[in-house]
């Protein structure tokens, strides 16, 4: 199987927060990406240090959610730059990996 190099990324952000609806349209517009996957967590602790948990008694809407994406390493760097006007620098992660094409 040919691999090829790739830089995988992951955005953090909360559910209910307009950067998420911004970063989402934005990618899916003129992020330029192969497409992108949103994961909803059950819970997490932010900056803030609070936990926000999904539980019948206490609906949070600030759940944390993660962006995920991938694409060749001059692409990402490329998409970056453009996203971290919208985020937050410290919300992106990203490394390299390998993929099949």
């Amino acid at each position: 199987m040919n691999m090829v190099d790739i830089t995988m990324v992951r955005v953090y952000l909360a559910e209910g927060r307009s950067d998420l609806n911004k970063v989402e349209k934005w990618l899916q517009t003129e992020g330029n990406v192969r497409g992108y996957t949103v994961f909803r967590g059950i819970a997490g602790v932010g900056a803030d240090g609070k936990k926000h948990t999904a539980s019948l008694l206490d609906l949070s809407s600030e759940l944390p959610i993660v962006i995920e994406f991938f694409d060749v390493p001059d692409r990402i760097e490329a998409i970056l730059e453009k996203l971290q006007k919208l985020v937050k620098a410290d919300h992106i992660v990203s490394w390299s990996a390998k993929s099949g094409r």
